[in-house]
């Protein structure tokens, strides 16, 4: 089977990602606990007419995919390949709206369209004409790693040459009304840097769009390889770090080969446990680091997991605002990504360096 490459990375974040002439040397603090991206200029790839009609997340996704394919050097793909947890809620809280306020009667189909969780894929196919294959994963929090499978599927088997792989979520104010009100959200506004010393119940909820190119032909400007993506639906505690022992040795890994473990702590008091026991157990020799306190949390952030860990590989770094400790490396050649969201829909993903 083929080797799969990452060879190109586009992230919109709650921090400045999408220029990839930088990595995290200017990070913004936050300071609540619903935080939003920090935009591109739109209209530098999407005509304004296009743009208005755009919901944020349609908007973040058509962005970060066109960077990813300036990056990679390509004009179209062989396939695209999206997931989403909540799809363009934005748009689904505007015609659920309507619906009611107009007792069901002379509504407009716009919002309806837009509103689907393939509307992201379809929008980037169109702009790039790109008739290949174009699905999308609708996982809850594993929605990223489902795709990032299905693209790794076909470029072993050679299906394929070249798939964009991304993963975006957008934040709805009606969404985020009713996860507080079930305390998914912390009821408390947080600072980024103190995120970890909360100690409460809930997360920091956010929206953002990431985009990869993953090929089965390595160029000289390849960021990392994919060496396997798993994902579990539950996993008790007890189990972990067995889980992430068997994974490591189906990939004819020891435990001492793995330079960086990349963990998803979101500072929810009753769920980061999770974390704690790979960090104080088979990996407290093993350089950590988290991400959720630049990112915030929402289905498909463990985007921001593979571009976080596709710089650390290609640049050889890992920025001080990251390090949940300290650890001396030489060379960073393996990369594990950990993620969970309250519990459940756990992933590990293992990168190399190429």
């Amino acid at each position: 089977m083929s080797k799969v490459y990452i060879n190109s990375v586009a992230c919109i974040s709650a921090q400045k990602t999408f220029d990839n002439s930088t990595f995290l040397d200017e990070v913004i603090a936050h300071d609540s606990n619903v935080i939003s991206v920090v935009s591109p200029n739109y209209k530098e790839f999407i005509p304004p007419a296009a743009a208005r009609r755009m919901a944020k997340g349609i908007k973040m996704g058509v962005v970060a995919s066109k960077l990813a394919l300036q990056e990679a050097g390509l004009e179209n793909v062989d396939a695209i390949i999206t997931g989403t947890g909540m799809g363009c809620v934005v748009d689904s809280e505007k015609f659920l709206s309507k619906l009611i306020d107009n007792n069901e009667e002379y509504l407009t189909p716009t919002s309806f369209v837009q509103s689907t969780h393939n509307t992201v894929g379809g929008q980037i196919a169109l702009a790039i004409q790109c008739k290949g294959y174009n699905f999308t994963y609708v996982h809850c929090s594993t929605s990223f790693e489902s795709a990032v499978i299905d693209a790794k599927l076909q470029l072993e088997n050679n299906e394929e040459e070249n798939i964009l792989v991304g993963g975006v979520d957008e934040s709805g104010e009606h969404t985020i009304k009713v996860h507080s009100l079930i305390n998914h959200i912390k009821s408390e506004n947080v600072k980024s840097s103190e995120l970890l010393k909360s100690n409460t119940v809930g997360a920091v909820f956010s929206e953002g769009a990431s985009f990869f190119v993953l090929s089965n032909k390595k160029q000289n400007t390849s960021y990392a390889e994919i060496a396997d993506t798993q994902t579990f639906n539950t996993l008790p505690k007890k189990a972990l770090e067995k889980t992430a022992l068997d994974f490591l040795k189906e990939n004819n890994l020891e435990l001492s080969e793995v330079d960086v473990v990349i963990l998803g702590n979101n500072g929810d008091i009753d769920f980061d446990n999770y974390y704690d026991v790979l960090s104080s157990g088979i990996f407290k020799n093993t350089q950590q680091v988290y991400y959720k306190h630049l990112s915030g949390e929402h289905n498909t952030v463990s985007g921001f997991g593979f571009w976080l860990a596709s710089n650390l590989l290609k640049r050889q770094e890992i920025p001080e605002i990251v390090k949940l400790n300290q650890k001396d490396i030489s060379t960073i050649k393996t990369v594990l990504i950990y993620n969970q969201y309250r519990g459940e829909n756990h992933s590990f993903s293992l990168l190399r360096k190429c």
